[in-house]
């Protein structure tokens, strides 16, 4: 701990993550200007964005566009990127204490939930982050493998996670040509046998998480017709009472929507993607191979809680429908961080209001702080994270004043990079990436599509060092 008075010079602030919410926390901090922040971005990726990148899915351009906003901020003379290094491995939170006042986690929440059922593991099932990663060309998930021969498909979840990897696999190729979708997705989607996706959810349509905007498109699909059936978007009397007394026009629409595509019309498209609710998986069903053949699923019902909220509990009534492949998108779940206090429960780093805190003494751990998802779990959208960081950084910016920060032996922003060309040669800076982007826009406009991107490493490091960078 150290006095504002003994803090010379600039405050050194080192922020691991640069996705939404590390370069929101960037951007909150250069507003404070009573204070000069310089800022150092890590990424164990050699592209920043984080989800926005990889997560985000292809055929959403639009939402994608927000990364103007990061470019922007990284554009501040006080700012630096360190891609292709990796916290807890090319540099240690020792490390960076040796060199920063303040440490900024903002790494997400990079696992998917377990739905804890027989036959998790089984050749076929797989997680929703997964195959979002593969598709978006995660160069960590290139080699992933799903079996898309299966003509029937069910996903664990209806938030818009699992809405996208649904629309993913309902789309036509020529749909999914015009975007950035990875080359080798592509191809294998070409060859897809898939003709029934089955989104489930395990309450009513009020309690879908999915937005509107997002169940609405579902409608518009080129060649897959959007089906719900009448029983499940039917509201039950709770439902119908909450949505009365709220008034909650939203909740309201959404449940037009979905009633929508319960109505009887003319099916001539080639895939159907049905929506189904009240149905909670107990057993994934493997063959004698070892691969999924059936998801075994309990019919719910809903009640009210003790605290108030609207919940399933299972029926005696059971079905299961014939699937070769499961993904589950039932949440996110953090993952720990070598000499940070980590929440197993809840899969977020231990903090108040973004303060990381000691788990026994309740006290704050001077100079680190945590943001996004990694602090307050994986809830809301990317904008949320803006709001989210402002919280974290209102704290900083008060330690600031009373002086709580680390004390660095060596913040001098040379020694860093001195440290990282000893420990990290071939670390990507922001410059690196724009010279990149640039590149994967080219490649792409040649086929019209609004980028085509690099998906190894070793294809991103080697196209950098032809064209001229690190």
């Amino acid at each position: 701990m150290t006095e504002k008075s003994n803090i010379e010079g600039p405050i050194r602030v080192a922020v691991i993550g640069s996705g939404p919410a590390g370069f929101y926390a960037a951007e909150h901090l250069f507003k404070h200007t009573e204070y000069e922040f310089h800022i150092d971005m890590y990424d164990k990726l050699p592209t920043p964005y984080g989800l926005v990148r990889s997560g985000v899915a292809p055929d959403h351009q639009k939402i994608k566009s927000v990364t103007r906003v990061y470019d922007k901020i990284a554009s501040h003379p006080n700012f630096r990127f360190f891609g292709h290094v990796e916290y807890g491995k090319d540099i240690t939170l020792d490390d960076l204490k040796k060199h920063y006042h303040v440490i900024v986690f903002a790494t997400g929440a990079e696992t998917n939930r377990r739905m804890n059922i027989p036959g998790e593991d089984l050749k076929g099932s797989h997680t929703a982050t997964e195959f979002v990663a593969w598709y978006n060309g995660h160069p960590h998930y290139g080699e992933s493998q799903f079996d898309l021969s299966a003509e029937a498909v069910a996903i664990v979840g209806v938030g818009n996670v699992a809405v996208d990897v649904a629309r993913i696999l309902c789309r036509t190729v020529e749909e999914l040509g015009e975007t950035d979708i990875a080359d080798y997705a592509l191809e294998a989607l070409k060859e897809s046998g898939v003709k029934d996706v089955y989104l489930l959810g395990r309450r009513g349509p009020l309690q879908a998480a999915f937005t509107n905007p997002e169940v609405r498109e579902l409608g518009k699909l080129e060649d897959a017709h959007a089906l719900t059936k009448e029983d499940e978007v039917a509201l039950d009397a709770l439902s119908a009472k909450h949505l009365e007394d709220s008034g909650d026009v939203s909740a309201q629409k959404k449940h037009e929507i979905l009633s929508s595509f319960s109505t009887q019309r003319e099916h001539k498209k080639s895939k159907k993607l049905h929506i189904r609710f009240l149905l909670s998986p107990v057993e994934i069903v493997g063959d004698e191979n070892g691969e999924v053949k059936a998801i075994k699923l309990v019919k719910n019902e809903l009640y009210k809680s003790e605290d108030g909220s609207i919940r399933p509990r299972a029926t005696q009534g059971f079905e299961e429908i014939p699937v070769g492949l499961v993904f589950r998108s039932i949440g996110y779940h953090g993952v720990p961080l070598p000499g940070v206090p980590f929440h197993e429960k809840w899969g977020v780093i231990h903090n108040e209001k973004g303060r990381v805190t000691d788990p026994e003494t309740k006290e704050h751990i001077p100079g680190l702080y945590a943001t996004g998802w990694i602090k307050r779990g994986p809830t809301g959208v990317i904008g949320t994270n803006k709001q989210d960081s402002g919280e974290t950084v209102t704290c900083i910016v008060e330690d600031a004043e009373s002086g709580k920060f680390n004390l660095p032996k060596n913040p001098d922003p040379q020694s860093v990079t001195e440290l990282l060309r000893e420990r990290k040669p071939d670390f990507v800076t922001y410059e690196d990436w724009l010279r990149l982007n640039e590149l994967e826009i080219g490649r792409g406009k040649a086929l019209g599509k609004p980028r085509r991107k690099y998906t190894t490493i070793d294809d991103i490091m080697n196209a950098l060092k032809e064209n001229g960078s690190s």
